[in-house]
C-alpha cells in the first residue's frame, strides 16, 4: 500500500502531504503526542457520534511482511486534531484552517462541516 503520513518538525511546522494519507495507530500516537488508550477513546467517540464511519476511514493492511495494522485516513486525522487537546493537535488544526482560508481567498467554493466535540470526552496523557 502506497501511503503518506503527516509530520510535524521540531520547530512546529506541519507537513500535510498531498498524497494518499493513511496512518497507523502508532504513527497517530506519535503525531498527537498522546498515549494509545487516549487515541483509541477519541477514535471510538468519533465513530459513536456518527461524525465518521469506519468503513470509509479505516482499513487493515500489512504494516510489515508479517504483521497487520489498522490505518486511518486523512479525514480521521483531521477529526482527531479537532477532538484532542494537545499542542500537536492545535498545530494541525491551525494548518487545516489556514488551508481553508487560502481556498476561500481564491474563490473556491467549499462546504465543510466540522463537528467540534468537547475536550471533556477525551482523557489526555
Amino acid at each position: 500500500m502506497e501511503r503518506a503520513i503527516i509530520t510535524i518538525s521540531e520547530s512546529g511546522i506541519v507537513n500535510i502531504p498531498s498524497g494518499n494519507v493513511w496512518m497507523s495507530e502508532m504513527e497517530l500516537v506519535e503525531l498527537f503526542e498522546v498515549i494509545a488508550p487516549t487515541l483509541r477513546v477519541a477514535i471510538k467517540a468519533i465513530y459513536k457520534s456518527g461524525t465518521l464511519c469506519p468503513v470509509n476511514t479505516q482499513r487493515c493492511d500489512l504494516a510489515t511482511p508479517k504483521s497487520w495494522s489498522t490505518f486511518y485516513n486523512l479525514e480521521m486525522v483531521f477529526a482527531l486534531a479537532f477532538r484532542l487537546n494537545t499542542y500537536e493537535a492545535s498545530w494541525i488544526r491551525q494548518k487545516v484552517l489556514e488551508g481553508l482560508c487560502k481556498q476561500k481567498e481564491n474563490n473556491i467554493g467549499i462546504l465543510i462541516f466540522l463537528t467540534l466535540l468537547s475536550s471533556q470526552d477525551v482523557v489526555l496523557s
